[in-house]
């Protein structure tokens, strides 16, 4: 029997309320992200745990995005957030019960900062943003004051409608919630509601010209949707105390928020703002490069949705930030695709096999299973001649101890096919072996294998009259170090030079002709391999998505 797994704090805490019957025992959640860039690991983290909950607590979860500022968002990073979360949520087999927008309740949004200014909970200042800052104070200090703190209700009121009609310029008043200059926490000295920004909205078009400030339009975007537990990550603890300060003061909906720790992992960053400047500087080719730590540059690497899911399960909910190995990440990228990737030949570095005795002009056909893994997955057909490619490193001119692949007067047996023997092989002027010469055993055929022969060594080949050329990406880890955004100076200066090696000539079996773009295989004893987007009938490109096994660790062991 498997052992159930115990409930996290998340589980706990929901199965309290329903036990109790708050909110009439309903679970409603919610995944807002921000339009400003597209959602990456620990997004995804957060989709799976918002709508998973949902899903065990027969509840709904809305996709809802806080456009807020208009100024960093696009209908680009709309639409792709939107795929990259459908994506994600196939492995979950739902959707989304809703899809909101912050800008939906806009008008509603106005509605409750015009209640708190007639209610003197909130006033317009004319001080810039340098200058409320140095006002604010600190957590020794208590801040100070706006000479416009105490204006009267109705002009407050003239103001922020004058603000609405576009009367003032950029920065030239802002709205502020009334609270405590000296509260301990920072965050409820008199914090800013709105700000003018004569910017075009993604949705809204030029409609508005005054903008909520996130804090304001977060908490009560999810009260007007009646969510019932309201999750995020732990840098908004502190949020927390004013989202209820201002839900109290509307006496609308009290949306409860909880908070967990976000996921980073090594050899990455996760800060919209270092992805971005990646992607503006040139140093990836996009957002979807598959070196990002984006949803959309792992499945354009050819990661699965049930991986990174399989992946969040294994390191579970925490109330501390943390950060998890990308080993972790890749050990479930392998569980996953050993089970559904078919096994193909590839050779990246080619080197070319004559079988001297093999008859001229004959061929054989070969059947090779797809994945032994999968009993429905059943098999193809590999063609097979006098000229095979295999790879330069399958063969040694001196071996080395233990080394059982071709050398002179070694035996292997080429996948699938016959053992052969090497017997010699052929130099051009500058010493580099072009050539390997072997005769073959045509009783040694394999699945009617005659020869009484066993040999230790097994190697991939294709054949040469047969063979698809393709071009093939090795990526590897985008940084140097575990983290990079911790080490001193610019985290740009750890980036790994050799992330990204390109092979424009890696020579294939012909099943591979008609791969599609988002094919994955395992490529025998090299790893495993999706063909990239931007992939042609004519010109097929393979992204590595995973090693066969951990080689990096062995090699940092080894450095």
């Amino acid at each position: 029997m498997s052992e159930e797994r115990s409930l996290n704090f998340l589980e706990e805490i929901i199965e309290k309320d329903i036990a109790e019957g708050k909110n009439g025992g309903r679970v409603h959640t919610r995944f807002p992200p921000e339009p400003n860039g597209y959602l990456h690991i620990g997004h995804a983290s957060s989709i799976l745990l918002n709508f998973g909950l949902a899903k065990k607590y027969n509840g709904k979860c809305n996709l809802r995005f806080d456009d807020t500022n208009p100024e960093t968002e696009e209908t680009e990073y709309v639409q792709g957030i939107m795929a990259d979360a459908k994506w994600v949520l196939e492995s979950m087999g739902i959707e989304w019960a809703n899809l909101y927008y912050a800008s939906d309740y806009f008008e509603q949004l106005y509605g409750f900062a015009m209640q708190l200014i007639k209610k003197g909970l909130a006033y317009v200042d004319d001080m810039s943003a340098e200058e409320i800052a140095a006002t604010k104070g600190d957590l020794n200090h208590p801040g100070q004051n706006s000479p416009a703190r105490d204006r009267s209700v109705e002009e407050n009121v003239k103001l922020f409608e004058e603000m609405r009609a576009g009367k003032y310029k950029d920065g030239e008043k802002v709205l502020r919630a009334k609270i405590d200059m000296a509260h301990p926490n920072l965050l409820l000295r008199d914090p800013l509601m709105y700000r003018v920004k004569h910017a075009h909205h993604h949705r809204t078009g030029d409609k508005w010209c005054i903008y909520p400030m996130y804090d304001f339009a977060h908490g009560q975007s999810d009260s007007i949707e009646q969510i019932t537990h309201s999750i995020c990550t732990l840098e908004f603890i502190h949020h927390r105390p004013l989202y209820n300060w201002f839900i109290e003061q509307l006496g609308i909906f009290p949306s409860q928020q909880y908070e967990f720790a976000r996921r980073n992992l090594t050899y990455t960053v996760m800060s919209k703002r270092k992805l971005l400047q990646l992607v503006n500087e040139k140093h990836v080719s996009g957002w979807d490069d598959p070196r990002m730590p984006t949803i959309s540059g792992m499945r354009r690497r050819g990661y699965t949705p049930q991986a990174i899911q399989q992946f969040i399960d294994t390191i579970g909910i925490a109330k501390r930030d943390n950060i998890s190995d990308l080993g972790l990440l890749e050990f479930c990228v392998r569980e996953q695709l050993n089970k559904s990737a078919n096994r193909v030949m590839a050779v990246l570095d080619p080197l070319k096999l004559v079988i001297t005795n093999y008859p001229d002009g004959q061929e054989d056909i070969f059947e090779l299973e797809n994945n032994p893994e999968d009993e429905t997955s059943g098999k193809r057909k590999v063609p097979f001649g006098k000229e095979v490619w295999i790879e330069r490193e399958d063969f040694m001119e001196v071996p080395a101890k233990k080394y059982f692949r071709l050398a002179p007067g070694n035996m292997v047996r080429l996948k699938g096919a016959y053992i052969v023997k090497c017997e010699g092989y052929v130099k051009d002027d500058a010493g580099n072996v072009t050539e390997v010469h072997a005769t073959y055993l045509p009783e040694s055929k394999s699945g009617n294998d005659t020869s009484g022969l066993s040999v230790k060594g097994t190697i991939h080949w294709v054949s040469a009259k047969h063979a698809r050329i393709v071009e093939v990406r090795l990526y590897d880890r985008l940084f140097t170090v575990e983290d990079p955004s911790n080490e001193e100076g610019d985290f740009k200066s750890y980036i790994n030079n050799n992330s990204l090696l390109t092979l424009p000539r890696v020579l294939v079996e012909p099943s591979l002709a008609t791969a599609k773009p988002g094919d994955r295989f395992q490529f025998m004893r090299k790893g495993y391999f999706c063909v990239d987007s931007e992939s042609t009938a004519k010109h097929i490109i393979f992204n590595r998505t995973v090693t066969l096994k951990d080689a990096w660790s062995k090699e940092q062991k080894k450095n």
